[in-house]
């Protein structure tokens, strides 16, 4: 053997002897001296029955370990107090102990231990943060029971009965602060009687937590209000809401917890209960964004409940049966500023007997929702509590579904496209609310929605808005395309239809005075068809003069078809109306009008300003009214009873009906009239006017024949107390221009044999010495070839209606060709015999009363003579009054 390598043996040798000295002597002053050593260079006191040190490897095993804190009130280091059965551990840094005052080891095992820990106080962040008294990288503890305390003194965390392995655990200031009292990477964990108070307002208990091959199964989980509402409300008057949660059983996989981060996999919650109670405070804005996030790879709730109270204890929202199931649910500081605070992959949602309780109440007894489609089966809507000028709705359906091609939200801002949607069998009524739309609405949330297709079916629908129901029964329903998107400077929002189609039967409308009405309504975007129309008033025509303030008509009407062709706009912002024809077969209208009530002292347009006032294009290329009848009835408080005008076989075409608002269009309104008056004598009136003229000028021209005068007596005998006993009116022909101011013309009246009767305030009794001036006075014959006399100078009465004004011209015309310019002289003729009549009767009063004085005092015989030639004379002028 060469001589170094001798060397080399004997001193390795000598240092294997060292080694084996120095561990030997460490581990006698271990034994010996570490408790002592630990009591004055630690803030702990530790014992031990037995210990065993490897100085070359660090490991540790011990036994029979009790430890303590030196000063239990010093909350500036983790307090720590109980026993430990068995000590192991791996790589122990002897260097840490000795010189940091910092234990450290790469594994760690306690066995049964039993300890008391509390938590140092946390250190203002302005002067940094604590390093921890404990580093372990492994920990390994069987059958424990651990309690973990506050600085003061306050429970903060407690298990019993807990079998832990973790990698990488930490138990850090910073992992208090984000209330998560222990951190780690991997773990397997089985224990009982789990208690979690992470603050003044709530306790978390779990009965038992195990895990078996990373998935991990917690038993009766609840969260704990430690308030009754009450003084919840008292002592935290800022907090918006208090939560209560119970989930008997919950599944899942891959746990992590990082510092600001828990991530999970396959999370299964069973049975769980939420009840949340509101205290009516605002929600306070949090100071600084959320630094916290939450990954769930997959999230499943099975049979879940839940509970929302209102301020007041009511509820305001619940529901049972409650499954939901989401994939890849993320949720961190950048889904939290999103409308919807949280991101998703996908997800299914499902549950029974929803109920919603506000304004407005929900109840819903099964609703299925995923991101392509979603279905409700048996929604209720009733009335809630009462909300001053807002509308409510009380309604059933039993079946919505649709499907959807888009929904997502980008820079807040909803973006939805609705494959189709089907609603079936509504029933109920929907009142308007009285509230008048936001002048200034903001901004809305709403970037594009689009709807492709809405079905209504077999459904029974009342709209009622002031106590006025609208009322669709058999309604079927389908609308295409409906888009909603801001207007320009967020002024609202745009509505545009593409196409729609609407059929009901039993149409009814009910206002103050009619009630409305059709058999079979169908509406498109170019067809209207009404059948069986009828407008029929709810009162009698003495209780609608009692009820209206000034004249009204009061109209009853019956229509056995209304059809329309064309083309109309009218859900859009570019509203408009263009039909090629119009159709009113069989209509029969009855309009009565009293003049007992006051005028009404408003100015009425014409017809034209009426039009030119449409606010939108309107234009009706043809309007045909056919085989209709018209009745118009009107009485006066000296009237015995209306006078009436009848129009039969009443047939009407109006050509270019519009509002002068199409560009480009003509604007000149043709109306021709065809019917039988009174049911006597043809009528035909032409009548025309331009929309666009600002000056509203006007013409209207007519033809009657063969009229039997006595046809007008319905109309003329209650007001005049006239009627006409015997004639023909052969011809009457009217020609008149006018505008807003009056009118004039030609009138032309060719009629034979005309008499009349003169009766009394009764209408019965005929008046023979007043018939028979009048009859001395009117033209009985025109004549073969009449001339036509000139209306003019006929002002209108801008409060009265047009008619007023025509019937004013055909009036002045009948005068003229009457009566003409004797009327004058009769008038004087008839004054100036009564006249004479009151003197005669006068002069015979006073007559009596001289002969009475005479007959008592003697007369010559020249007296009685001349006496009895006046007396002649007298009675000579009392029976032919003209004689004077």
């Amino acid at each position: 053997m060469k001589k170094w390598v001798k060397k080399l043996l004997i001193s390795l040798g000598i240092l294997l002897l060292i080694l084996l000295a120095a561990n030997f002597g460490l581990n006698i002053w271990l034994k010996t001296q570490l408790p002592d050593y630990i009591k004055n260079n630690t803030d702990y006191k530790v014992s031990y029955k037995t210990l065993d040190v490897d100085l070359g490897s660090g490991n540790i095993f011990a036994a029979g370990i009790t430890v303590n804190s030196k000063d239990p009130q010093n909350t500036n280091v983790i307090g720590l107090q109980g026993t430990i059965d068995t000590l192991k551990i791996s790589r122990f840094g002897i260097y840490d102990a000795i010189f940091n005052k910092r234990i450290s080891s790469s594994d760690l095992l306690l066995a049964k231990p039993n300890l008391n820990i509390s938590l140092a106080k946390p250190v203002d962040r302005k002067t940094g943060k604590k390093r921890s008294p404990f580093l372990f990288e492994n920990i390994r503890i069987n059958k424990g029971t651990i309690n973990i305390f506050k600085y003061t003194k306050q429970k903060f965390l407690s298990v019993q009965q807990l079998d832990l392995f973790v990698e990488n655990l930490q138990m850090t200031e910073e992992s208090v602060e984000d209330k998560l009292p222990v951190v780690f990477d991997r773990y397997d964990i089985k224990g009982k009687n789990f208690f979690f108070r992470p603050n003044e307002v709530y306790a978390i208990t779990i009965s038992t937590i195990t895990t078996s091959d990373g998935q991990m199964s917690v038993g009766n989980f609840r969260l704990i209000p430690l308030l009754s509402f009450n003084l919840f409300k008292r002592f935290y008057p800022q907090k918006s809401k208090l939560f209560e949660v119970s989930i008997p059983k919950m599944d899942f996989k891959d746990m992590i917890l990082a510092k600001n981060k828990i991530s999970l996999a396959n999370a299964d919650f069973q049975n769980p209960v939420l009840s949340i109670y509101n205290t009516g405070a605002p929600p306070k804005k949090a100071e600084k964004k959320l630094n916290f996030e939450i990954n769930l790879e997959d999230i499943k709730l099975t049979n879940a409940s839940i509970l929302i109270n209102q301020p007041d204890g009511n509820r305001l929202l619940s529901g049972k049966a409650i499954n939901v199931k989401v994939n890849q649910l993320k949720f961190d500081k950048v889904t939290a500023e999103e409308v919807v605070p949280v991101g998703y992959k996908d997800f299914h949602f499902s549950g029974r007997d929803i109920q919603y309780s506000n304004h407005q109440n929900f109840s819903v007894e099964s609703i299925a929702l995923n991101p392509k489609s979603g279905e409700i089966r048996n929604m209720i809507l009733s009335p809630g509590s009462p909300d001053a000028g807002k509308g409510s709705m009380d309604l059933k359906t039993g079946h919505i579904a649709f499907n959807i091609n888009k929904l997502e939200f980008i820079d807040k801002k909803l973006n939805l496209d609705l494959k189709d949607v089907l609603v079936e069998n509504v029933n109920g009524t929907i009142k308007a609310g009285g509230n008048k739309p936001e002048k200034n609405p903001g901004r809305s949330i709403i970037n594009s929605v689009i709807v492709r297709k809405i079905s209504l079916k077999n459904s029974d629908i009342v709209y009622d808005k002031e106590k006025q129901p609208l009322a669709f029964h058999d309604l079927n329903a389908t609308v295409n395309t409906i888009e909603i998107a801001p207007k320009p400077n967020n002024q609202g929002l745009s509505f545009k239809v593409k196409d729609y189609f609407l059929t009901t039967r039993n149409f009814a409308y009910r206002t103050k005075f009619y009630n409305l009405s059709a058999g079979l309504l169908k509406l498109n975007k170019n067809k209207i068809q009404v059948n069986n129309f009828i407008m029929k008033p709810l009162v009698s025509r003495a209780q609608f003069i009692k009820m209206i303030p000034v004249e009204q008509d009061l109209y009853d009407i019956k229509v056995s078809q209304i059809a329309a062709d064309g083309h109309w706009e009218l859900f859009s912002d570019r509203k408009s109306i263009n039909a090629s024809h119009v159709t009113v077969l069989g209509a029969d209208a009855n309009i009565f009008r009293s003049k007992i009530p006051n005028d009404d002292p408003k100015i009425k347009p014409l017809y034209s300003k009426l039009l030119r006032s449409i606010k939108i294009p309107l234009t009706v290329n043809n309007l045909d009214l056919k085989n209709s009848i018209l009745v118009y009835e009107e009485d006066t408080p000296q009237s015995a009873g209306p006078g009436k005008l009848t129009f039969a076989n009443f047939n009407m075409n109006v050509k270019n009906l519009n509002s002068a608002k199409a560009k480009g269009k003509p604007t000149q309104v043709d109306i021709r009239i065809n019917c039988s008056f009174m049911n006597l004598a043809p009528l035909s009136v032409n009548w025309n006017f331009d929309v666009a003229d600002h000056n509203d000028r006007f013409s209207i021209s007519g033809k009657t024949s063969n009229l039997p005068a006595s046809g007008i007596n319905p109309f003329i005998r209650p007001y005049l107390h006239v009627t006409a006993t015997s004639g023909t009116i052969q011809e009457m022909l009217f020609n008149f221009k006018g505008n807003p101011a009056g009118l004039h013309g030609t009138f032309n009246l060719k009629h034979k044999d005309l008499k009349i009767a003169v009766l009394n305030k009764n209408n019965h009794e005929k008046k023979g010495v007043l018939t028979a001036v009048a009859n001395l006075f009117i033209r009985s014959n025109s004549g073969k070839f009449p001339e036509a006399v000139e209306v003019d100078n006929v002002e209108r009465d801008p409060t009265k209606s047009f008619f007023n004004l025509f019937w004013k011209g055909i009036e002045q015309g009948l005068k003229k060709t009457l009566i003409g310019k004797s009327v004058d002289k009769t008038e004087k003729t008839v004054k100036k015999a009564v006249t004479s009549v009151k003197e005669v009767k006068k002069s015979v009063k006073e007559l009596k009363q001289e002969i009475k004085a005479k007959k008592e005092e003697p007369r010559p015989q020249e007296e009685k003579k001349e006496k009895k030639g006046f007396l002649k004379n007298v009675f000579r002028k009392k029976e032919n009054p003209e004689a004077e």
